[in-house]
């Protein structure tokens, strides 16, 4: 008597090229969809993260005032140096109202002037060159902090 022998199968070890190419044109379409609304997020995201910065130094320039009677450092973004290495009326050396000064979302220093020419509000003007990183002196795409305040 003869045995017969089992018909073996042959296994089938991965995905045909097919399969592989229908998958990837799967994420590709997804990919396109989902990318573009990131990036614009992301803008977003970096402004208002500037805008939390700019309200920071807000806050630790008007704690620089109660200490300076009611008054803001004069001048433009050197004038933030005060904030670092601050003196009494006598010229003795202060508790820093800052460690180091802010930058904006996109890794620039912002600018500061105060008398403030740009607002009729008597607080000092503080605004970020903002995505484009070129100063438009407020204006443009420069990220503000008087702009709210006029409307």
């Amino acid at each position: 008597m003869q045995r017969s022998r089992p018909v073996r199968r042959a296994r089938r070890a991965g995905f045909t090229l097919l399969e592989l190419l229908i998958v990837l044109a799967i994420i590709g379409v997804i990919a396109a969809m989902v990318v573009p609304r990131l990036l614009g997020q992301q803008k977003q995201a970096n402004i208002k993260a500037t805008q939390a910065s700019i309200h920071g130094l807000e806050q630790a320039l008007k704690l620089y005032a109660v200490d300076h009677d009611a008054s803001f450092p004069d001048g433009n973004q050197e004038a933030l140096q005060q904030l670092i290495a601050p003196t009494d009326r006598n010229g003795k050396a202060m508790e820093p109202y800052l460690e180091k000064l802010p930058l904006d979302a996109w890794g620039e220093p912002f600018y500061y002037e105060y008398p403030n020419s740009k607002s009729s509000v008597d607080k000092p003007a503080i605004w970020s060159s903002g995505p484009d990183r070129k100063n438009d002196n407020g204006s443009g795409d420069d990220i503000n902090n008087w702009d709210d305040l006029d409307a």
